[in-house]
């Protein structure tokens, strides 16, 4: 991998990572565009640790008050009693669905699940879940009123996003406003309630690539395209936050709908087809 793919890729990962239109999706179909070979699921799931980077700077403050009350409500034998702490232990069972899927279905989703078709698929059928969401959901509640329950069933949405072209912010989003959560607040949970994912799933790849060797210039261009994703991830949570306040998700519906039939069409007509 060249340094301009790198950057490129980091760019594409940290600008969609948080926008609920697919990383993975992007990150398989513009190297299929510009004629580069797919980078593959380890590097794209590497190249995470940039967004993770971003997260963590992003909400410190956030995840600085979470930690501090975990840690008093186990030293005073009361761990659930404030809302910050049942937050934190609920983001950490929530992610246990899509650890043991990710686990469990390993093969598949670094195999035939990157096919060009299965990601078009998975880019409309999201789109019309989260269309449906902004038609019904009441937006009423704010992250401060989510429950265990609510918790878990968002955690079980994160899972589906190991189908590429669902998006975990996307699928996790859409269920959090199904519950009744403002955008905002379901893009705030979304973005948090992944760090445990993220950074596991980048972790357990990049131990992966280093055991099977990894040069000199290949650990540099990954670190670029890292560094590129962390910063573009950044940029991309701020402008999400701030667009949602004031702005439903219909441009990320319409996105992926027409993305996803174009990349039909561009299969049909042969465009893609080794690629599929």
């Amino acid at each position: 991998m060249t340094v301009v793919q790198a950057i490129t890729l980091g760019l594409v990962q940290g600008l969609t990572e948080f926008l609920p239109i697919s990383s993975i999706a992007h990150l398989r179909v513009v190297p299929a565009l510009l004629g580069w070979p797919d980078p593959g699921a380890a590097f794209s799931a590497v190249i995470q640790l940039g967004t993770l980077l971003a997260v963590l700077v992003y909400f410190g403050r956030d995840l600085g008050v979470m930690t501090r009350a975990v840690l008093q409500g186990i030293f005073n034998g009361h761990p659930w009693e404030r809302q910050e702490a049942r937050l934190a232990w609920f983001i950490a069972l929530g992610t246990l669905p899509i650890g043991a899927c990710g686990l469990a279905f390993k093969r598949h989703i670094e195999g035939e699940f990157r096919s060009l078709y299965v990601i078009s698929a998975s880019l409309i059928v999201l789109g019309v879940l989260l269309w449906v969401a902004e038609r019904t959901a009441a937006f009423r509640r704010g992250v401060n009123q989510i429950g265990f329950v609510d918790s878990q069933l968002i955690g079980l949405a994160q899972a589906v996003a190991l189908i590429p072209g669902s998006s975990r912010s996307g699928t996790t989003m859409t269920a959090a406003m199904f519950l009744g959560l403002t955008r905002e607040a379901a893009a705030r949970f979304s973005f948090i309630l992944g760090i445990p994912a993220i950074g596991a799933s980048g972790l357990f790849e990049l131990r992966d690539l280093l055991r099977h060797g990894l040069g000199g210039a290949g650990m540099s261009t990954l670190l670029i395209g890292i560094l590129t994703s962390a910063v573009s991830g950044y940029l991309a949570i701020d402008l999400l936050l701030r667009y949602l306040r004031t702005r439903t998700t219909h441009v990320f519906v319409w996105y992926r709908i027409g993305l996803g039939l174009l990349l039909l069409g561009l299969l049909a007509g042969g465009v893609l087809g080794p690629l599929g």
